[in-house]
């Protein structure tokens, strides 16, 4: 227990060795989400370039916390710190797990936090490939993203077990539901 709420720590990288931390949620509603980031970690995060494209990219949630607001490293001087200043903070957040058939898509406002405890806090060796000078890099930052709105799919069986129902429903000429759907808003 931490302050009250639950803290679950999943490893979730290469070697096993990095965790991301995810809180038990205050709305009920975001929990399934919690535990399908949390299995996933790796998001693409949209954002809207100078010239009105979507542009996407990878990044390593570092944390969901109590109140599903992701955490994210970055540098602030990386064009997407930029682009969600000068649109409005929106941002969207895709997490798949596609062998499993999990799908999570986070739209939420984002925003560039400089606090150094917060960094210390989510710091892991892991993440310095991608910032080599460490956690003390004062171009380290982080990007917190306030969920608004997410909508999750959840297969919720074996690939084996898909396959038949798919199988199924092309012989009987019924609609295939495949798992779990919802929305949740925060």
């Amino acid at each position: 227990m931490f302050d009250g709420q639950q803290i679950v720590k999943h490893k979730t990288s290469f070697f096993s060795i990095n965790t991301m931390e995810t809180q038990q949620q205050t709305n009920a509603g975001l929990e399934k989400v919690r535990e399908m980031v949390s299995a996933i970690r790796i998001a693409m995060m949209t954002t809207i370039d100078e010239q009105g494209n979507l542009v996407s990219r990878p990044m390593g949630c570092m944390q969901m916390d109590a109140d599903g607001t992701l955490w994210f490293f970055t540098q602030k001087s990386s064009p997407k710190v930029e682009q969600v200043e000068q649109h409005n903070n929106k941002v969207n957040l895709s997490f798949a797990n596609a062998g499993d058939s999990d799908y999570v898509s986070i739209s939420g406002s984002a925003q560039e936090v400089n606090n150094r405890a917060k960094i210390d806090e989510l710091w892991s060796d892991m993440a310095k490939p991608w910032f080599p000078k460490g956690k003390d890099d004062p171009e380290l930052t982080l990007l917190k993203v306030h969920t608004e709105l997410a909508e999750y799919w959840d297969a919720n069986d074996s690939r084996v077990v898909r396959l038949f129902q798919m199988a199924r429903a092309i012989v009987t000429g019924d609609t295939f539901k495949g798992g779990e759907n919802a929305k949740v808003t925060n």
